[in-house]
This record gives structure tokens, C-alpha cells and sequence, in this order.
């Protein structure tokens, strides 16, 4: 039986190598691309972002696949993961260079980051993470499991839907889980073990999906 496939989706603001990189790792199925033909075609979504968030919203838009994308996760249920600027999408808007419309697929602003005193903005590096540990995408992530972030921007939302957090000048979403989109403010790509962790099991996921 072949393994289920995901796509990585290019819109010109990814870190697609080092997504990639990571799931030749662990083995999993996938292709990098940015046409609509292809979005059917998979079992699931990864959305990596390292650029701003307009930037990435005007490079969605003219690849003119967020209308099947919308229908392939919010309709059809495919399993969704954002990284970073690709969690931050999710959101109703961002006030990053201006206030811009995001998908809108959660109920969320991002925001400037304006920690405390003495706590650097952008907020790079290691940080350890609380989290949910009755999130499936936090399965075998031991408690006190550190991540890398890379980001000047938060999301704010519902703690409904938030499954991990972290400090840094106040507390940050780490990370988001509503129904079968995930999300990650921190780049698992590049958070070593605990990131693989994070990775096999959006995988796993995937793959206990019913076809």
C-alpha cells in the first residue's frame, strides 16, 4: 500500500528545503508545488512561511489557488500544517506593514510582538515550549522540549484552539490545533529532534486519514 502523500505548497516565501530536507528524513511522501492541478492530488498540506505576511498573501493570491486550497481543507478535511508566516495566514488579518486580510480560516489578529523590557524583537532562537500534551502533534515531545522561532509578529486567538505557548517578554502562541489544520509559530524544520517529532506525527496523521 503507498504511502499517502503530502504537498508542500511554493509561494515564493518557503523554506522549502530544509521542510523537505526533513521529510526525505523520515521517509515521507511528497511534491513541492505551487499549481492548483496538483492540490487534489494529495492527502495533505504544508504551508512553510519565512517572509512577511502581505507578501505572502499577494503571492497566494496570484497563484489563484486559495479558492480549491479553502475547499480541499475546510470541505474535504485534508490535514493542514502552517510554519511560522504560514500559521500567521490562518489568522482574520495582520497589522504587519499596514492591516492586511489574511484567510480567515481561525478567528485571529497577528500582532507586533511587544515583550517586556530586556527581550529582544525579532524574537530568534530557542525557547522552550508548554504544551497540550493530548495534541497528537505533540506525541513523545518530551515536557520542557525547546523549538526554534524566528519571528517579530504573533498571533492572538481563542485559547480554544491553542495547544502550546511560550515566554518571551509575556506569553506567545506556539502553536494552534482546530480540527485538522495544526499550526506552528516555532520552525520544526529546523528544531532538530523534537521538530522530527513534530513532523512524524502531522505524518502519522495523514496517514490514519480516511481516504
Amino acid at each position: 500500500m503507498s504511502k499517502k502523500k503530502i504537498m508542500i505548497i511554493d509561494c515564493g516565501i518557503s523554506n522549502i528545503g530544509s521542510v523537505a530536507h526533513a521529510l526525505d528524513y523520515l521517509g515521507g511522501e511528497y511534491l513541492v508545488s505551487d499549481k492548483k492541478k496538483d492540490l487534489g492530488k494529495v492527502d495533505g498540506f504544508i504551508l512553510p512561511g519565512v517572509s512577511a505576511f502581505a507578501a505572502a498573501m499577494e503571492n497566494l493570491n496570484s497563484l489563484d489557488i486559495l479558492d480549491e486550497l479553502g475547499k480541499q481543507v475546510l470541505v474535504e478535511r485534508k490535514p493542514f500544517f502552517g510554519i511560522c508566516v504560514g500559521m500567521q495566514l490562518l489568522a482574520l488579518d495582520s497589522t504587519e506593514g499596514g492591516l492586511h486580510k489574511g484567510l480567515g480560516w481561525i478567528e485571529g489578529h497577528v500582532i507586533a510582538l511587544q515583550p517586556a523590557a530586556n527581550f529582544r524583537v525579532p524574537h530568534v532562537g530557542w525557547n522552550d515550549v508548554e504544551f497540550d500534551h493530548s495534541s497528537i502533534f505533540f506525541h513523545l515531545v518530551e515536557t520542557g522540549a525547546h523549538f526554534y522561532f524566528d519571528h517579530s509578529f504573533h498571533l492572538q486567538c481563542s485559547k480554544s484552539i491553542i495547544v502550546s505557548t511560550c515566554e518571551h517578554g509575556g506569553t506567545l502562541t506556539a502553536a494552534i490545533q482546530k480540527e485538522n489544520i495544526f499550526a506552528t509559530q516555532f520552525h520544526p524544520e529546523k528544531s532538530q529532534r523534537n521538530g522530527l517529532k513534530i513532523l512524524r506525527n502531522f505524518l502519522n496523521y495523514v496517514e490514519k486519514q480516511r481516504v
